[in-house]
């Protein structure tokens, strides 16, 4: 077993046991025609008014660590208010299931997969476990651990987008399938976005496979706005990180102690905001999507929504696109829920 870099290729090599295979369906290296095409995103949004950004674009490597320090900060309850939740109802979930392949988006380090792993795994039930980030480094050091963890454990690991990997991944070896979208990282899409979104889970999914999904409750800004502002700067930090990816990615010049980091609680729209505020009028060069773009001091990008849930909405919502609930736990402070849906024969 090996920890070098994963190939270029989509098919990279197996570790000797064959328990783990690392499959890549995106580049780290200079980004290619299609890839500079998908930089319309950037283009679109940088040259709208006002400006935003996709959170995709928070999650190069260094991204991805910070991501993973925020949620060990005392601020930030949704990880460990979620991991307690999953704890109570990993055996349920297990038993509602029965023997099924764990497919995670934005795996990370799989720090809470580990619970319904130990929930399959005292089952007696073969362990297959399908992880899909963007960084290629977090998921490989990540299965490497797992692996030596579970002794019986497989992997097929995807370094891709969410779009990408749904589309992608093959049938279950599995009798069925559990597609898991952790975290609050649903709020991150707008009400059209999760219509996609939920479309796409659907067409990953046979009629009778899971959808575990985990949201964020809504509740007062007196909670939610440390989460997003905590006083270590970690947040601050892996806010800025985006400008430090787009300048690496499509050749930038981002001067990143020319942005500060703000977030706020819009109750309005029961979502959270997290902003970059130019402190000066200036001009920002991206010369891989040859695009100039001009700043007003204290004008903004807005690089993440996260917006917060009513557990009966959701319900609702999922239901009428074909994801039927099947369970739902939260925790004694009705600060995060976890829903098990079965995509509908």
């Amino acid at each position: 077993m090996t920890s070098s870099r994963l190939s270029e290729t989509t098919n990279s090599a197996s570790t000797k046991d064959n328990r783990l295979h690392l499959e890549r369906l995106v580049s780290v290296k200079a980004p290619t025609a299609t890839e500079i095409n998908a930089g319309c995103d950037v283009v679109s949004g940088l040259t709208q008014t006002p400006k935003s950004l996709p959170p995709k674009y928070f999650y190069d490597d260094r991204g991805s660590n910070l991501f993973e320090l925020i949620c060990k900060l005392p601020e930030y309850y949704v990880t460990r208010t979620e991991a307690a939740i999953l704890e109570e109802c990993a055996g349920a979930i297990a038993n509602l299931t029965g023997p099924c392949e764990i497919v995670e988006l934005g795996s990370g380090s799989s720090t809470k997969t580990r619970i319904l792993l130990d929930a399959y795994s005292q089952r007696e039930y073969p362990l297959h476990y399908l992880p899909i980030d963007i960084s290629p480094t977090i998921l490989e050091s990540s299965a490497f651990q797992l692996l030596a963890e579970y002794p019986s454990l497989q992997i097929h690991g995807l370094v891709s987008t969410y779009e990408l990997a749904l589309a992608k991944i093959a049938p279950s070896p599995l009798p069925t399938r559990m597609i898991c979208f952790l975290g609050s990282t649903l709020g991150n899409l707008s009400p059209e976005e999760c219509d996609v979104f939920f479309s796409q889970i659907v067409g990953a999914l046979q009629p009778g496979e899971y959808f575990l999904l985990g949201i964020d409750l809504d509740k007062s800004k007196e909670i939610l706005e440390p989460a997003y502002d905590d006083s270590q700067g970690v947040t601050a930090a892996f806010n800025l990180n985006m400008l430090r990816h787009l300048n690496r990615k499509y050749e930038g010049n981002f001067d990143l102690t020319q942005f500060e980091h703000w977030a706020f609680y819009n109750q309005a729209e029961c979502q959270i905001e997290m902003h970059l505020k130019s402190k000066k009028a200036q001009t920002v060069n991206l010369r891989g999507l040859n695009l100039a773009v001009e700043f007003a001091v204290g004008e903004t990008i807005r690089s993440e929504i996260s917006r917060k849930f009513k557990l009966p909405n959701m319900q609702e919502q999922l239901a009428s696109r074909g994801l039927v609930p099947v369970q739902v736990w939260t925790d004694p402070n009705q600060w995060f829920g976890l829903i098990l849906c079965q995509r509908s024969v």
